[in-house]
């Protein structure tokens, strides 16, 4: 028994691309921070780890900012009360808790990743090379250390902190969300 198609009229609706949208930032954000991530870490020199991760975060957090973004837009229902001027759905108060607070954290925390958190990280890796250079040393020997590479790598510890726990706080936020679409269906 086969299952019956689906109507010509899903296409028209926001429904498929809400759960096309969540499903790849979900995907994204497990396969990076817990395969991609840690498998290069293991399998890569430090410099090239590096260097591959400068080239994927730029990437990989403006997919997870637009994807948030889209997730948001196609929330049932949300363009037809907005062009109607209701505000349900989304925007109301039984939503907020389950469904808003969850997509802002995902916005809030990968726009502050891509625009601050992850530029500063990378400036703060490029002053250490330099400064590898002035020292004759690398960042990650053993102390003691000349005090800028001390200061330089306190920042970058503290920077990376953040930028983790901002991405951890989006992925919680995704699969949070997630248990709340999964309510909906029937």
């Amino acid at each position: 028994m086969s299952s019956p198609s689906p109507s010509p009229s899903i296409f028209t609706t926001s429904k498929p691309y809400h759960i096309f949208s969540y499903s790849t930032l979900l995907g994204i954000n497990l396969y990076q921070s817990f395969i991609s991530g840690p498998i290069a870490y293991k399998a890569l020199s430090r410099p090239s780890f590096s260097q591959l991760q400068q080239a994927v975060f730029p990437i990989y957090f403006s997919l997870q900012t637009g994807l948030s973004v889209l997730l948001a837009l196609t929330y049932p229902g949300l363009i037809a009360n907005l062009t109607n001027g209701t505000t349900t759905n989304l925007l109301s108060p039984s939503n907020r808790t389950h469904t808003l607070l969850p997509m802002g954290i995902i916005f809030a925390s990968s726009l502050s990743n891509l625009l601050f958190a992850g530029p500063q990280t990378t400036k703060i890796m490029r002053e250490r090379k330099v400064q590898e250079t002035r020292d004759g040393k690398k960042s990650s020997d053993p102390p003691p250390h000349s005090r800028a590479m001390q200061s330089l790598n306190k920042q970058f510890a503290r920077m990376h902190g953040a930028s983790s726990l901002l991405n951890l706080g989006a992925f919680v936020a995704t699969v949070w969300y997630g248990f709340t679409l999964a309510e909906r269906f029937e």
